[in-house]
C-alpha cells in the first residue's frame, strides 16, 4: 500500500513558523515505523518542498496522513481537499495535538478519519485494516462523527513510550540538512519524555496524559542517539528535566557511550534553581543551549497563569545558566491587556537581565487550555490561521495599532547592541543576510497585525 505522510506548513496569514526554525516531523516518523515494512511509504514535508499535486501524481498514495497544530486546522482540510480532488479514493487521515484536543474540527467530507492521542497504534490498525476492508467505521473503538469521518481515540495516560518504535529517519533524508533552529544546523530532534506534571493554564500538555510525566528508558534514548547523525539534537520533549534522577543517570549513559552531540532542551527556572549540578552534569556532555520559559515579570502575572514559579526563580536561573557559559532561549508572554508602561517596563527588564536572544509571544488560549476555556466568549477571532501567538485573540487595553507596535518594539530594542552582536557572531557569516531578512520581514509584518482584524 502506498501512504504518503504530510507535514503542512503554516498558513500565509500566520506570523512566525518557519521563518526561525523547522525541526523534523518527529510524529510522522513515529507513525512511518509503525506499519509494517512491506508498505510503500513516503514523508512528503511541505515547509521545504510545497508541491503536493506533483507529489500526488507521481507517488498515487492510497492513504494520506497528516498532522495538526491549532494554526494548521484551515491548511490541513485545504489539502484533504486537495488530495480528495486528485483522487477521491485516497483514505485521508489527520492526527496531531489539535485532533486530540478538538477533533470535531475536522469532520469534514474530505477527510475520513481523525486519529486523537498517540497516533502509532491507531494508524497502525487502520493500515492492517485498510489492506482487507474498505471500510473503516466498523472498527473496535470507532466513533461516527459527522459527514461521515471516523474518530479513533488512543487513550495517552496508559502510554508506553518505549513500546513504540524507532522513528523512520531515513524518509526524511532529502530534508534533513534543511531542519535547524537559527543557527543550531542541522538539527534531529529526539522525543525522550511526554507531559508534564504541572498546570499551566495556557498549556494543554499535561491532559494529554492526565497530568502524568511519562518518560523512556535512558538506555533507549542512548541506542537512539547513537543513530543520529547531526551535530545538533533537540529534545522534543513538553518539558525535559522534571524527572532530574533520570536526566543525572541519562547524562552518565551518554559520556559512557563517547556520544558527541551538542543538545538543545526544555528546562523550567525552577528545576535550574534546585539542581544546579544537573545542568552542569549536561553542559560537560554537550547541552549548549536550553529553553526556559520566563512567561513574566512580575509574581502575579506568574501565578494568574499558574505557573508555579516566580520571578526570583526566573533572575537565579538566568544567574546559573550564565555561569555554565550556556545559550538561552528564554520566552516572555506579552498580555492583551498590557498598556504603554508594561511595555516599556518588560523591555527594561530585559535590558537589566543582559540576555542576547529572547522570544516573545502574545498570551495564546489554544483549545484544550484552561485559559481557553475561561474566555472562549470573549475571542474576537475564530479563525485558526490567527492562533499563532502573535495575533492576539482577546481584545485589547490599547489600540491594535498600538499594541503591536509595542511588540514590534520589544523585539528591536530589548537587547544591547553588544549583545545583538554577540548573537549575530553564533551563525555563519553566509547565513547572516536571510537573518537580517526575516528579522526585519517579523518587524514589518508585526507593525502591520492590526490590519489583519480589519479585514
Amino acid at each position: 500500500m502506498k501512504i504518503l505522510l504530510i507535514q503542512p506548513a503554516k498558513s500565509a496569514k500566520a506570523l512566525g513558523g518557519e521563518d526561525f526554525s523547522v525541526f523534523e516531523p518527529l510524529a510522522l516518523e513515529y507513525l512511518a515505523a509503525g506499519v509494517a515494512p512491506d508498505h510503500d511509504v513516503r514523508i512528503l514535508d511541505l515547509r521545504l518542498e510545497p508541491d503536493l499535486d506533483a507529489v500526488l501524481r507521481d507517488f498515487q498514495p492510497q492513504v494520506a496522513g497528516l498532522t495538526s497544530y491549532t494554526v494548521h486546522v484551515n491548511t490541513v482540510k485545504r489539502l484533504c481537499q486537495q488530495i480528495k480532488a486528485h483522487n477521491p479514493e485516497t483514505v485521508t487521515l489527520v492526527g496531531g495535538h489539535h485532533a486530540t484536543v478538538l477533533p470535531g474540527d475536522f469532520a469534514t467530507p474530505f477527510i475520513d478519519v481523525i486519529i486523537a492521542g498517540e497516533g502509532v497504534l491507531p494508524f497502525r490498525e487502520v493500515i492492517r485494516r485498510l489492506e482487507k476492508h474498505p471500510i473503516l467505521s466498523g472498527m473496535p473503538g470507532a466513533a461516527p462523527l459527522e459527514n461521515g469521518t471516523v474518530l479513533l481515540r488512543q487513550a495517552d495516560q496508559g502510554l508506553d513510550l518505549d513500546a513504540l518504535p524507532m522513528p523512520r529517519r531515513d524518509l526524511t533524508a532529502a530534508y534533513r540538512k534543511s531542519y535547524f533552529s537559527e543557527w543550531m544546523r542541522p538539527l534531529a530532534s529526539i522525543r525522550t519524555s511526554k507531559g508534564c506534571h504541572f498546570r499551566c493554564q495556557f498549556c494543554a500538555l499535561w491532559k494529554l496524559t492526565g497530568g502524568r510525566y511519562l518518560t523512556r528508558k535512558p538506555e533507549l534514548i542512548v541506542e537512539e542517539l547513537g543513530t543520529i547523525q547531526e551535530p545538533y539534537v533537540f529534545f522534543a520533549d513538553d518539558e525535559s528535566l522534571l524527572d532530574t534522577r533520570r536526566m543525572a543517570a541519562l547524562a552518565n549513559l551518554i559520556q559512557q557511550a563517547g556520544t558527541k552531540k551538542r543538545y538543545f532542551l526544555y528546562g523550567r527556572s525552577d528545576t535550574i534553581v534546585k539542581h544546579p549540578e544537573l545542568l552542569e552534569q549536561w553542559q560537560k556532555i554537550g547541552l549548549e543551549r536550553i529553553f526556559v520559559g520566563l512567561e513574566f515579570m512580575r509574581d502575579a502575572d506568574l501565578k494568574l497563569i499558574r505557573k508555579g514559579s516566580t520571578v526570583e526563580n526566573n533572575v537565579k536561573a538566568l544567574q546559573i545558566l550564565k555561569g555554565l557559559n550556556l545559550d538561552i532561549w528564554p520566552m516572555f508572554m506579552v498580555r492583551p491587556e498590557f498598556e504603554r508602561r508594561d511595555f516599556a517596563a518588560l523591555r527594561q527588564c530585559c535590558l537589566d537581565l543582559n540576555l542576547s536572544f529572547i522570544g516573545f509571544s502574545v498570551l495564546t488560549p489554544l483549545p484544550g487550555t484552561d485559559l481557553y476555556d475561561e474566555v472562549r466568549d470573549r475571542l474576537i477571532t475564530a479563525d485558526y490561521d490567527y492562533f499563532d501567538f502573535f495575533h492576539t485573540l482577546l481584545p485589547t487595553t490599547l489600540p491594535l495599532q498600538d499594541f503591536y507596535q509595542e511588540l514590534a518594539d520589544l523585539f528591536k530594542r530589548s537587547r544591547s547592541l553588544k549583545n545583538q552582536i554577540r548573537l549575530m557572531r553564533k551563525y555563519r557569516l553566509r547565513e547572516l543576510p536571510s537573518l537580517f531578512k526575516a528579522y526585519g520581514a517579523l518587524l514589518r509584518r508585526l507593525r502591520t497585525l492590526a490590519q489583519d482584524f480589519a479585514v
